[in-house]
């Protein structure tokens, strides 16, 4: 047999193990799309590697060390979820749960070992909840309106941390209200070129347009300064001992932690179910009522990473919304959750070739998909304001609190309230009238802390 003919053999025999193993031809892709879109989900996730360890440092964490961690709970995270759910999403920390270690709870003075045991009760509670079928119950009792509306609150949450990376919007210190930022900076001017680079390709059509304007983004940053070459192209990676099993799980169980416990419980919760269908439907995974077919199986993942997670020293792990990138890139199966998988892990070696992406260069990216997703408004019966208020409520709480997670727990009990007060609450599913209690209960210790 010709070396041609062997290789296109071995190329086959590889193609039929993906196309089995990852459902590509029911999904209606291929495998060079899952790649690409893999490779783009984790140029806008790449941005974390520099913010997470960064956050968590603040409250006295190694940063070389929560560095590596962070790789590792991306990596691990993704493996589960590509090959036990089979599903594009990325799972790695997220922003509002270092906040929460590194930040809220250090300022009250809880040392990060009690902080971490936490986080990991929170995820144990996931998992228990998770393995009962309560977290399904949960989120099938969520009303159709609110679903179609997520995508929407979710875009507002990424469009908005996409023109905030870019320099295009901060925050103003005196009145503490959003503001323009100078679209003549080098950053804000890369972060342009990107977007409207994107906006040309996708245009076109032209595969991998998203990652294309990351690249060119990165390049041109270079003269400009914004991107800065690193030393070296390789390292090796920071060691987890001064992080690894120190999670106090016995000094987290104090009655004052209690609320601190429902904030991480509830946000990631929310966070969770809002990114899971929101992608999903990007993807085109959802059915005719927005659920998604074994939804608990991406449950099950996140609340394994969320339990596990705290063990190398990071909190809250989760399906990510920069996983969105990756579906927007045409991912719909756990090859795109792979190939993503496979980037991470590099990174343990060549950390520092992805923190030379700068953000102002993903941000195209997020600020983009962010906007994009505010199609599915159409959806909803804005002619029944009963319908269109909680979701316009949840969108707006999404904004003015920075948190998607508080957004959409606020869309559900402005649902309620609305129902109620306009005499249809015979409209509200049980288990939604019964999920109202904690929602009040979340919101009250917000406002405390």
């Amino acid at each position: 047999m010709a070396e041609s003919e062997v290789k296109n053999s071995v190329a086959v025999a590889g193609d039929n193990w993906l196309q089995r193993r990852f459902q590509l031809r029911q999904r209606q892709t291929k495998s060079k799309t899952e790649c690409l879109a893999g490779i783009t989900g984790f140029l806008a996730a790449a941005y974390l590697l520099v913010v997470i360890p960064s956050l968590l440092a603040a409250g006295g964490m190694d940063k070389g060390a929560a560095t590596t961690g962070v790789i590792l709970v991306f990596v691990l995270g993704s493996l589960l979820m590509a090959f036990y759910a089979n599903l594009p999403f990325m799972v790695g920390p997220g922003i509002g749960g270092s906040v929460l270690v590194g930040i809220t709870l250090a300022g009250d003075g809880i040392s990060w070992p009690i902080a971490l045991g936490i986080a990991c009760w929170s995820g144990i509670v996931f998992f228990v909840m998770t393995v009962l079928g309560l977290r399904e119950v949960v989120t099938r009792s969520v009303p159709q309106s609110i679903k179609l509306g997520l995508t929407a609150s979710i875009g507002i949450f990424v469009a908005l941390l996409g023109f905030r990376n870019a320099g295009l919007v901060l925050a103003n210190a005196k009145t503490h209200a959003l503001a323009l930022g100078d679209f003549t900076a080098p950053g804000a001017l890369i972060a342009l070129l990107g977007l409207l680079v994107a906006v040309g390709l996708q245009a076109r059509k032209v595969p991998g347009a998203i990652l294309w304007a990351i690249l060119l983004a990165t390049a041109a940053g270079i003269p400009l300064g914004v991107t800065h070459l690193p030393e070296h192209g390789m390292s090796l990676p920071h060691s987890l001992a001064p992080l690894f099993g120190q999670v106090d799980l016995w000094g987290a169980l104090n009655i004052a932690f209690l609320p601190f416990l429902f904030i991480f419980f509830a946000s990631e919760f929310f966070s969770t179910m809002g990114t899971t269908l929101a992608v999903g439907g990007e993807a085109g995974l959802l059915d005719e009522h927005g659920n998604m077919p074994q939804i608990n199986r991406p449950f099950i993942v996140d609340s394994i990473a969320a339990a596990l997670g705290p063990i190398v020293g990071i909190p809250a792990a989760t399906a990510l919304i920069e996983s969105s990138a990756a579906a927007d890139a045409g991912g719909k199966t756990g090859l795109t959750a792979l190939a993503a998988a496979v980037m991470f892990l590099l990174m343990l070696f060549f950390t520092p070739v992805a923190l030379m992406i700068p953000k102002e260069a993903t941000a195209p990216a997020l600020m983009l998909i962010g906007l994009n997703m505010f199609s599915n408004l159409r959806k909803v019966d804005l002619a029944d304001f009963t319908e269109a208020l909680p979701v316009l409520m949840m969108v707006m709480i999404t904004l003015i609190s920075n948190s998607f997670g508080t957004g959409i727990a606020g869309g559900l009990l402005f649902y309620i309230l609305i129902k109620l007060v306009a005499g249809k609450i015979r409209e509200v599913p049980l288990g939604l009238v019964i999920l109202a209690i904690p929602l009040v209960y979340y919101f009250a210790t917000l406002v405390h802390h």
